[in-house]
């Protein structure tokens, strides 16, 4: 390989081995063989003769020459594909590849109709449709494995994304419908029903968390959950009480005879919602999505659950379009 036949396969090779310190991962990421992975890093350094991975440490490490290149190349890289994405943009029907991640608070309904309406919008396009919990969506985002996420906001938003604010998702107690027990009780922890966490890795989890140590309230630990399904069975069951929001709620439908919503007591709070897009992402594309996201969550969200407690119709709602990428 001559220096002017350097390919952008070998340069994202070597980007994904620098990234993963794994030439195995890196041909998973790439869906590459180890050994056409090998091949071009190998060719790679032959070409600029110098050696760019210390091959002999694990996990792999970038030598001081293969840290400059790296940066370098990250950062050409990223144009090239902008500028891929801005020659190919403006037409939705001729949009040739997707990748975008919902959180799984949305695949049981809303993801299966954003999907069937995208196909039809989009013919020729070829799609990759994840289902993750916002804190993977945005390391997809970050690694550039996806152009679009829909996750909840997290403390602080990356600056490399545009955010489109869609839902105003509130936080709401789920207790079982048999139980009458004060919503200030079990939030004071006075009662003998436990309460049942998100797990602490989760954006929802830190931000339930938050707020019960603004509001002084110091809940005992002792059950830590990934699954809405798992927490909400559990309380339909009789074994305890949760904080979720009516989103988590609306997917877990069998258990609703059988569990009742409450405000939160004390002072309310929210999640929000939003498409994030990176700046590889065609805009057009992305105002598309978020067009159909709206349809559907006003819909087959909104409408559903105000419907059944109207109580949450100014809580749960749509935002308002952002017309700026705010």
């Amino acid at each position: 390989m001559k220096p002017s036949e350097l390919s952008l396969k070998a340069l994202e090779v070597f980007l994904l081995t620098a990234q993963t310190g794994s030439v195995q991962s890196a041909a998973q990421d790439a869906g590459l063989s180890v050994s056409t992975v090998s091949h071009h890093l190998k060719s790679l350094e032959t070409v600029l003769g110098t050696q760019l991975l210390d091959h002999s440490r694990r996990p792999l490490r970038v030598t001081p020459a293969g840290a400059v290149f790296q940066r370098d190349i990250d950062a050409a890289l990223r144009l090239i594909r902008k500028a891929q994405a801005e020659v190919q943009a403006g037409s939705v029907g001729e949009t040739r590849s997707l990748a975008l991640a919902l959180i799984e608070d949305f695949d049981s309904d809303i993801a299966p109709e954003l999907a069937r309406h995208l196909t039809t919008a989009m013919p020729k396009c070829r799609f990759r449709h994840l289902s993750r919990p916002s804190h993977e969506i945005f390391e997809l985002l970050r690694s550039q494995d996806i152009e679009i996420g829909l996750a909840a906001r997290p403390q602080s938003v990356p600056d490399n994304l545009i955010e489109h604010p869609l839902l105003r998702d509130p936080y709401v107690l789920v207790v079982p419908a048999n139980q009458d027990i004060r919503e200030d009780r079990l939030i004071a922890g006075q009662t003998d029903l436990p309460f049942l966490r998100y797990s602490s890795n989760q954006i929802m989890a830190r931000q339930i968390e938050q707020q019960l140590r603004r509001l002084g309230r110091n809940l005992p630990s002792q059950y830590e959950f990934e699954s809405t399904q798992t927490l909400l069975r559990l309380v339909a069951e009789g074994a305890g009480w949760t904080i979720t929001t009516p989103m988590n709620y609306l997917r877990a439908q069998r258990f609703h005879r059988q569990v009742r919503l409450a405000a939160f007591p004390d002072k309310g709070f929210a999640r929000t919602i939003s498409l994030f897009a990176t700046d590889l992402a065609d805009p057009v594309v992305v105002r598309t999505v978020t067009e159909i996201l709206r349809r559907l969550i006003e819909t087959r969200a909104v409408h559903r659950v105000t419907e059944a407690a109207p109580w949450l119709e100014h809580a749960f709602r749509l935002l308002p379009v952002s017309h700026d990428g705010s």
